[in-house]
């Protein structure tokens, strides 16, 4: 097998409390895992914890244990949630075992031996809680510009690793392999916020504390996180070891997929480690956006965290799964919500998907006791359905080879409410009524499943464990779920026995659930609790006392605002309407199931100028019809002047379906 994919996850910081927000890398990168396998890739897939450093030692000492037992105990708990999430990780590598440390010191010695490792003596800020050293300038009102929290001012010996010396060549690197940062906007970020301003060598040693990996040529400095931690996607390949065959197998990987806040350790002091190093450098490195609670990051010492267990345990592992990916696209931040979570299960899952499946199985077996026949009665009705399944693999595909989870889903839920529809055109009800019409009703029912049979391939990185549960009510064996034979129609038996199942997703009570899951995973804002209880009441009634400045017509609370959904969404096509010279109607990708926009721009804007242009959508305004045209929203626009109207235009780079904040 010729075809390699190698992706990894940062090694996670061992936390007593991983959220959803660890989850969520975690599964994407092993949706990309799984997808490839199925194409037929020699996968590897890499994962693991970071456990050296002060804090560690800090927390474990509070404890009374060692550092060693203080993070075993933290990783069994980790690798229990990676098993329950249905994780397929093909190793997990500890910064604390043999091989990695052995590795480590050879590593170490070799930048030194480059001569791009120096002793020097460190003065600055540190902030414990992120492992990181800050310059006085880059504190952000005294405390540490990644977390807020406090920093202490910290004086050592120390190694420093050369880092200005590489600014040019990780330039010219980004120049030479546009796509090597994702998104775009990262690296610009870069670019202009770290290697621009000035590169400044990096300190990678410690004195200070004992846990870590001892510099084997100088034992009263331990390794500092840097080299040690970043330096595991190589040493789990055997790099540095007796054997390193799969090194050579697998390196250089294909997808470094990290956090947005570890985006700069990964596309600059990494690939200067590995220039240092004369090694290849990773082909890309995604660095993926944030879910949040109330426009806040998820993290412990804020109490904003969600358990993804409890979410597992009441909603199923899949359900939790498709929603990670299909809620947020990939690369932007995402708020997390319990009634969003709800809604996707209630209306992807529970409506359309497992009543599609209910519905199929339930009407098989009343109308032909389970089992088709071999007869294929067509009908021009087939077409659109037959066209659009053959066609959904590669649109998926196009989006999933580009981690736009959340449109590769959009394109295979159209293909479900194609289907959905495909009942209601052909109405299996009123054909079951005449005799003379059984076999074209069971031409009905087959393409129902065979389309079934498509989807269910198609969900398959993203949720393992459905389509096996599929595959037995509609009566197919394994080998009709291939990833090759999700492009093809008609491959799967006609005379197939289908078997009634448990509900695939019990459509929950929105009202009662959401009543009982705001009690134990709360995702609304805490109140400020510096305002007065008076203030407080007023915020309640949406008449807090302040003045509403000169051109505002009133002022509203955060809670109005929440009530306006805004979404970016893609232009496909444009014309204008008929008998209204003003109006233009839109068709939009919005990242789900596309809408209709009517909107009074014409006298401004030619339909042709308007295409593949990415705007601002309210995606939850009633829809209303303007000269009979239904429109489903409204995009916004400026007032730029007497009688000038300026669309407002994102940038291309944002996903459709991106929500606004």
């Amino acid at each position: 097998m010729n075809k390699k994919f190698y992706i990894t996850t940062p090694i996670y910081y061992p936390s007593d409390k991983l959220h959803i927000g660890h989850a969520y890398c975690t599964v994407a990168a092993d949706t990309m895992a799984r997808y490839k396998r199925m194409q037929g890739y020699d996968v590897m897939f890499l994962t693991g914890t970071d456990e050296h450093g002060q804090k560690i030692e800090l927390k474990a000492a509070e404890k009374g244990v060692t550092p060693k037992q203080y993070v075993d105990n933290i990783v069994a708990g980790i690798k229990d949630l990676w098993k329950l999430l249905n994780i397929s990780n093909d190793r997990f590598i500890r910064t604390t075992d043999d091989y990695h440390e052995k590795a480590i010191q050879k590593i170490f010695r070799q930048l030194y031996d480059n001569g791009d490792i120096y002793k020097g003596h460190y003065k600055g800020w540190y902030c414990t809680p992120c492992e990181s050293f800050w310059t006085e300038t880059q504190l952000k009102d005294g405390k540490c510009p990644d977390c807020g929290r406090d920093v202490t001012l910290s004086e050592e010996e120390a190694y420093f690793f050369r880092l200005s010396k590489y600014a040019d060549k990780l330039l010219k690197y980004y120049e030479d392999h546009p796509g090597f940062i994702e998104p775009q906007s990262r690296q610009n970020e870069m670019i202009n916020n770290f290697i621009k301003p000035g590169l400044e060598d990096l300190c990678v040693s410690r004195t200070s504390f004992k846990w870590g990996v001892p510099v084997d040529f100088d034992d009263k400095h331990v390794i500092y996180v840097w080299v040690d931690a970043l330096s595991n996607y190589i040493t789990a390949m055997g790099y540095g070891s007796d054997d390193d065959s799969d090194f050579q197998k697998y390196w250089p990987a294909d997808i470094h997929l990290v956090g947005k806040e570890i985006v700069r350790f990964h596309t600059i002091i990494w690939p200067a480690m590995l220039m240092s190093l004369n090694l290849p450098l990773p082909k890309k490195v995604f660095g993926h956006g944030w879910l949040v609670i109330g426009g806040g990051k998820m993290s412990k010492s804020k109490g904003n965290v969600v358990d993804p267990v409890l979410l597992c345990d009441r909603y199923g592992v899949d359900a939790i799964r498709y929603f990670l990916m299909r809620e947020i696209p990939f690369g932007s931040d995402g708020n997390f919500t319990n009634e969003s979570l709800i809604s996707r299960i209630n209306s992807d899952l529970a409506n359309d998907l497992g009543n599609l499946v209910s519905r199929t199985v339930a009407m098989i077996i009343k109308y032909f006791g389970g089992t088709l026949s071999d007869v294929n009665i067509p009908d021009e009705l087939d077409n659109e359905l037959i066209e659009l399944a053959r066609q959904t693999k590669s649109s998926a595909e196009s989006y999933l080879d580009n981690m736009q989870f959340s449109n590769a889903l959009s394109e295979i839920w159209k293909l479900i409410s194609r289907t959905n529809k495909y009942i209601d055109e052909t109405m299996p009800w009123v054909l079951a009524k005449d005799e003379s019409k059984k076999d074209r009703l069971n031409t009905v029912m087959y393409n129902l499943c065979e389309a079934i049979r498509i989807a269910a391939i198609l969900i398959t990185p993203f949720m393992p464990s459905t389509p096996a549960k599929i595959a037995d009510q509609i009566g197919i064996d394994e080998k009709y779920m291939t990833w090759d034979s999700a492009g093809q129609w008609g491959i799967m038996p006609r005379n197939i026995t289908v078997a009634k199942g448990d509900t695939l997703f019990p459509r929950i009570d929105p009202v009662k659930e959401l009543a009982q899951l705001e009690a134990i995973v709360p995702t609304k804002e805490p109140a400020d609790d510096k305002k007065s209880d008076e203030t407080k009441a007023d915020i309640a009634k949406g008449n807090e006392k302040a003045s509403v400045p000169e051109g505002i017509a009133s002022l509203i609370t955060i809670d109005d605002f929440a009530k306006v959904e805004l979404k970016a969404a893609k232009i496909i096509s444009c014309e204008p309407v008929k008998r209204a010279k003003k109006l233009l109607c839109l068709q939009l990708d919005d990242g789900d199931k596309g809408r209709q926009v009517v909107s009074g721009i014409a006298k401004w804007y030619k339909p042709e100028d308007l295409i593949n242009k990415t705007v601002i959508v309210v995606s939850n305004l009633k829809p209303a019809k303007l000269c009979g045209v239904e429109s489903q929203g409204m995009i916004l626009a400026a007032d730029a002047g007497e009688d000038d109207v300026k669309v407002v235009f994102l940038d291309e780079s944002v996903p459709a379906g991106s929500k606004i904040r």
